[in-house]
């Protein structure tokens, strides 16, 4: 389906990639990992037409219909449904071929845009949209809202949905899940692992990944791209592999080039061993050289002890919390003790932030009590952090001010720890990427050495490296910890407990998130099962909407074919009367040469035309039986 020959691709002077050839069959699911930077975007944009090839060539088979999520989610008033089917273009065009067709008052040509309409599934499309926009997390009326009402994460949704509606064979996803909550995630996992086309998926989340792909495509370092069998845990597993036998083949390597230049400049010089001499040193001239393994930058987060650590840390009794007075959460009882490692899960919009922000003592409880320990020191990082970042400020200058009276040298190395290191430590922030702000929002809350630590989504900018040493660091942790994130890998490694916010309650799951998935998944199953019992209505009405489409299909073509049976009678009529006069013998008693020539002209025009409308009677009866098969009622 796509075929990449010998494809080089550039940013600015850069060179991202270059001799990548390979193949992608039609059905792959495939994963496109690498490091921030390493040309994931690219790689999508040139197969979406959007980027040209510096050298190479990139094929994608003729017919294939690509879909994409746009990137830009501006504030339309066009209502949601609309904006949403717009995506189908299929559907649309055969909209607008009906609305001609009706103007025009062309019975066949109105059939035919009606039957083009119910190909492009024109009579459903509006339960598929529905559908998807459940399945996102959008309310039952949100369909009739405006686009601009909605935030710029759910209009990001919006995208994908529109990505998600459209006819394709080919999706590509870049970051589908970065505005999702966990919920939503499994339903989307779902979708995908039922489409029919070709994935390409870029993708942060390693279970996603598992889940969703059944191949890897990585850009490693050095602009290599290469193909694996299997997720994301699979490729981590080849690699590594991979790696292990390329530094074994690169010191085997080294000894031997050791060991002949040795030999040479011994034996350089010597006449019985110059010859020998000479041809170690063309071996050797010769030889293919193993690279050498470099390792990737990795930032190895390391949380500090605590200097304090109280065995109660935050309680709260009986606590309502919202904003201008209206709650969001109510009758919530919830005590922290050291040990406490929780994860925090729900749909967006239920209060998972409200209750960090709680937790932070940034928001005060509208009723209730919250309850803190004297030696509190809490560690909070929230969505928005790195938004909080100084543009103007360098990393040393931020932590000179957040931390007077340490040592330029002491910050200067806590900051190499997180790579920070040497003149990058003086380079403003602002230009940094989103992955580099995140590492330093966290290399300024760790310098705290908090007792609690508030995570809201810290992984949103950070790649799958990144992810991983920030586990491995909340792992060796030894404070309390509250993490939200949709990050399951995440929420594994590092909680053992888990709070459930919905409905405007905070509960505790007894369980797992395997469980918790479970349990989804079932509640999903249960809800499809039920359906059909309580949408009879719907499904009523469904199918009056398509025998009232169906009859719209068939009245042109009855007319059509009562015109053509008028039409034939007319002509049977007509012949008949001129067949008569041919046989009437008074005819040719007193021969009339031109009247004979005239009357057997006629004839033949006439049996002529019969014959036409016979044809025609024939195709405008076949094409309304198969109309009329399509009701549901027959």
């Amino acid at each position: 389906m796509i075929l990449l020959r010998n494809l080089a691709v550039s940013r600015g002077p850069h060179e991202l990639f270059s001799g990548v050839s390979l193949t992608i069959e039609r059905g792959w699911r495939v994963g496109l990992v690498g490091a921030n930077g390493s040309g994931k975007s690219s790689l999508l944009a040139l197969l979406a037409g959007e980027l040209a090839s510096d050298a190479g060539d990139c094929e994608i088979q003729p017919g294939t219909r690509l879909a994409r999520v746009e990137q830009e989610a501006p504030a339309l008033e066009r209502i949601v449904l609309d904006y949403l089917l717009d995506a189908d273009r299929e559907l649309r065009a055969a909209q607008g071929e009906i609305a001609a067709a009706e103007a025009s008052g062309d019975g066949e040509a109105i059939a035919h845009a009606h039957e083009r309409h119910a190909h492009a599934g024109g009579y459903t499309a509006a339960a598929r949209a529905q559908a998807l926009l459940a399945g996102l997390g959008f309310a039952p009326g949100d369909a009739a809202r405006a686009v601009r009402e909605f935030s710029g994460g759910y209009r990001m949704r919006l995208n994908l949905a529109r990505a998600l509606i459209a006819p394709s064979d080919l999706l590509l996803l870049d970051e589908p899940t970065n505005h999702l909550d966990l919920d939503t995630i499994l339903w989307l996992e779902g979708w995908l692992r039922a489409y029919e086309g070709t994935i390409i998926v870029v993708s942060h989340d390693r279970d996603f990944l598992d889940r969703v792909c059944d191949r890897t495509l990585a850009i490693l370092p050095g602009g290599v791209v290469r193909l694996y069998d299997g997720g994301y845990s699979r490729f981590e597993q080849a690699r590594a592999v991979e790696l292990e036998q390329q530094y074994a083949a690169a010191a085997r390597q080294d000894r031997e080039i050791r060991r002949i230049t040795a030999f040479v400049e011994r034996f350089r010089a010597k006449a019985t061993k110059a010859r020998q001499a000479q041809s170690r040193l063309k071996r050797l001239e010769r030889m293919a050289r193993v690279a050498p393994v470099v390792a990737a930058d990795a930032y190895h987060f390391q949380f500090e002890e605590p200097e304090r650590q109280p065995e109660r840390i935050v309680a709260l009794h009986d606590v309502a919390a919202g904003y201008d007075g209206r709650p969001v959460l109510s009758g919530v009882e919830l005590a922290l003790t050291s040990a406490d490692r929780v994860a925090v899960i729900g749909a967006n919009g239920n209060g998972k932030t409200t209750l960090i922000k709680l937790l932070a003592g940034e928001l005060a409880p509208l009723a209730g009590e919250r309850i803190e320990a004297r030696d509190l020191v809490i560690g909070y990082f929230a969505q928005h952090q790195v938004e909080l970042l100084r543009a103007d400020e360098t990393p040393l200058a931020m932590m000179t001010r957040l931390y007077r009276g340490e040592r330029e040298q002491a910050l200067r190395d806590f900051l190499g720890r997180f790579g920070f290191a040497g003149e990058r430590a003086e380079r403003p922030i602002g230009p940094l990427s989103g992955g580099e702000k995140s590492r330093l929002a966290l290399a300024a809350l760790i310098k705290r050495r908090p007792n609690l630590l508030l995570l809201d989504e810290p992984t949103n900018h950070l790649d799958l490296e990144m992810r991983r040493s920030l586990a491995i660091a909340l792992q060796s942790y030894s404070g309390a910890l509250v993490i939200v994130s949709h990050d399951r890998s995440l929420l594994a490694a590092c909680a053992d407990r888990i709070l459930v916010v919905a409905d405007g309650r905070v509960r505790e799951f007894d369980g797992d998130l395997d469980d918790y998935r479970q349990l989804r998944l079932k509640e999903g199953r249960a809800v499809r099962e039920a359906a059909p019992r309580s949408s009879r209505k719907d499904e009523r009405r469904a199918e009056a909407e398509a025998r009232a489409g169906l009859k719209q299909r068939l009245r042109p073509l009855e007319k059509q074919l009562a015109a053509i049976e008028a039409q034939l009678a007319t002509l049977a009529k007509e012949i008949g009367s001129i067949r008569s006069a041919l046989a009437d013998p008074a005819l040719y008693a007193n021969p009339d040469k031109d009247k004979v020539a005239e009357l057997s002209k006629a004839e033949a025009r006439l049996a002529e035309a019969l014959a036409h409308a016979e044809e025609d009677w024939l195709h405008a009866s076949a094409r309304l039986e198969a109309l009329r098969a399509e009701d549901p009622a027959s």
